[in-house]
């Protein structure tokens, strides 16, 4: 019975990896951001849906990660104690952690300088000497791996310091009201504008590759997933609160290119949004948290009510999200430069290359969890 309730976060999971994998094509592509490999200069069509594409997506689904992160964490500690729930936690999230830093990663350089998108003068090897040389963990997308440890760490340290004021179980008290959750919101983008005043987005703490510029809404959402556990919050969400605030999400997100275009985005220079002491970062900053709460309880309410079930296939990539969220990078990166010869307009290329690289993931995902030593830990 336990098991048929949380049947819609397995499938928000699938969801949100989809979503993570998507937002990597889209960069690829023309949008704004980071990544591996970018294929040439978008036309300016092309840019703004991408970007408009990845700014909606940020808003909300690392954010919605590290909520079902957390709630999920409290379960797993309550029911293993803590030394047992830090020693698995060190096992799942450790091991792949290090495999990627140490493997995956200076394996993915190679294609990427045979094609001349890594900037590096020197061979492979060279490249090898430097990259074992100097320290660094989380590279590429598993920094959201190592993010986890570190909130797992901090977690049992403090269940540990208030052993005697923690219950274990759910209690059904009463949910936070529009009102309360509004402030939230906008405490969240106030706080996000003033860590972007100093630390812009694109700013990642280099040997740790944390992006600080977004962690208030991690680790707030992260907080709040350990305390929607507790208080049995995502059964208990009222469906006229998701569908007012799925008005709110969309009503947001219609707004997203006026308000960049009246504060100066339509010059093209969209620096005064990422950081600085500007009212555009504040605005925007303001704008994604409203964005990202809306879309959160919105999407819940929306998956326990319609996407409560699993058939076969969704079984399967839900077990295999996490190994999917894993194995992307390098199966993205290979896709987008074995079809780079391929000439198309950058918005179909997206759309056809971000499904095959969804199902590409999934399917490898739930090759490798099959794996003798893979099962133990994936």
């Amino acid at each position: 019975m336990e098991r048929a309730r949380l049947f819609f976060i397995d499938n928000l999971r699938i969801l949100l990896i989809s979503l993570v994998i998507m937002l990597h094509v889209s960069v690829t592509y023309g949008g704004e951001g980071s990544w591996y490999y970018k294929e040439g200069q978008a036309d300016m069509i092309t840019s703004i849906v991408l970007t408009v594409h990845n700014a909606v997506n940020q808003a909300f689904f690392m954010g919605f990660l590290f909520l079902i992160s957390g709630y999920f964490t409290a379960v797993s500690y309550d029911r293993k104690g803590p030394r047992r729930f830090l020693r698995d936690r060190l096992l799942r999230l450790g091991i792949p952690l290090l495999c990627y830093d140490f493997f995956i990663q200076p394996l993915l350089a190679y294609p990427l300088m045979q094609v001349g998108a890594l900037e590096f003068d020197g061979s492979y090897r060279e490249f090898l000497t430097m990259y074992y040389s100097s320290f660094h963990i989380g590279t590429g997308p598993l920094w959201f791996v190592e993010a986890l440890l570190i909130f797992a760490v901090f977690y049992v340290l403090w269940r540990v310091l208030v052993r005697s004021t923690v219950s274990p179980g759910q209690s059904d008290s009463k949910i936070p009201g529009y009102i309360t959750i509004s402030i939230f919101a906008l405490a969240l983008g106030a706080v996000t504008f003033v860590v972007r005043i100093w630390l812009p987005i694109g700013w990642a703490f280099g040997p740790l590759n944390l992006q600080f510029p977004f962690f208030p809404q991690y680790i707030g959402l992260f907080i709040i997933g350990t305390v929607a556990y507790r208080k049995n919050w995502f059964m208990r969400i009222p469906d006229a609160m998701g569908r007012l605030w799925l008005i709110i999400a969309i009503i947001f997100i219609v707004i997203l290119m006026p308000i960049l275009h009246v504060l100066g985005g339509a010059s093209g220079d969209i620096s005064p949004f990422m950081g600085g002491f500007h009212w555009q970062c504040f605005a925007y900053a303001v704008w994604e948290q409203f964005v990202g709460v809306a879309m959160i309880i919105s999407l819940l309410v929306l998956f326990r009510n319609r996407f409560n079930r699993q058939g076969k296939a969704a079984k399967a990539m839900s077990a295999s999200s996490y190994t999917a969220y894993i194995v992307h990078a390098p199966v993205l990166v290979l896709l987008t430069l074995a079809i780079r010869n391929i000439t198309l307009y950058p918005l179909l290329k997206f759309a056809l290359a971000g499904p095959i690289a969804i199902l590409l993931c999934f399917a490898l995902g739930n090759f490798i969890r099959q794996l003798p030593l893979a099962r133990q830990i994936l």
